[in-house]
């Protein structure tokens, strides 16, 4: 299936000169939708991952139904003050301006193997954050799937130089 007739492209925003990818499209078909988590899984079978680390909010809508697929846990990550139990929080710059992020403090065994889950990756920004939290639960990052990459923001460039593998379904 190509996955790129799915998704709808947006020029001037949220900002003017920006074309946003808009995968609301895509998750409201159905057949394309589970056509995609299902190249995701089978591309992510054989990886051993104990848990999928998304964060919000769309890396929840990806990530929980490949982690259903996989037949493995999800772990929720999201903006700082949002979780109700103790967390550990990392902060990171990403296209439009500074955020934090936090995640559960009890939510990643040490050693376990995770898998980052998120829509895009754009600069590299979020997953970075999203690493960082990982890695402070001592937990071992095998690698981090996206629905869409935009690769000349290079992303994939700064996600490689913390050597983790990288899988995106569809590239612009």
């Amino acid at each position: 299936m190509d996955f790129k007739e799915k998704i709808r492209e947006i020029e001037d925003f949220p900002q003017p000169g920006v074309r946003f990818k808009d995968i609301t499209t895509l998750l409201k078909d159905g057949k394309a939708f589970r056509a995609a988590i299902d190249t995701m899984a089978e591309r992510l079978k054989d990886k051993e991952i104990d848990v999928i680390v998304g964060p919000e909010a769309r890396g929840f809508v990806v990530g929980t139904p490949l982690a259903y697929a996989l037949g493995i846990g999800f772990v929720p990550v999201r903006k700082s003050g949002k979780l109700p139990g103790e967390t550990v929080e990392a902060g990171y710059s990403l296209e439009y301006g500074k955020d934090q992020l936090a995640i559960h403090k009890d939510a990643i065994e040490p050693g376990q193997r995770v898998l980052v889950v998120d829509d895009l990756l754009a600069t590299g920004g979020t997953v970075s954050a999203t690493l960082q939290l990982v890695n402070q639960l001592k937990g071992k990052v095998v690698g981090a799937a996206f629905v869409i990459e935009l690769s000349y923001l290079e992303g994939r460039k700064k996600l490689e130089e913390q050597n983790v593998d990288i899988f995106s379904l569809v590239q612009y």
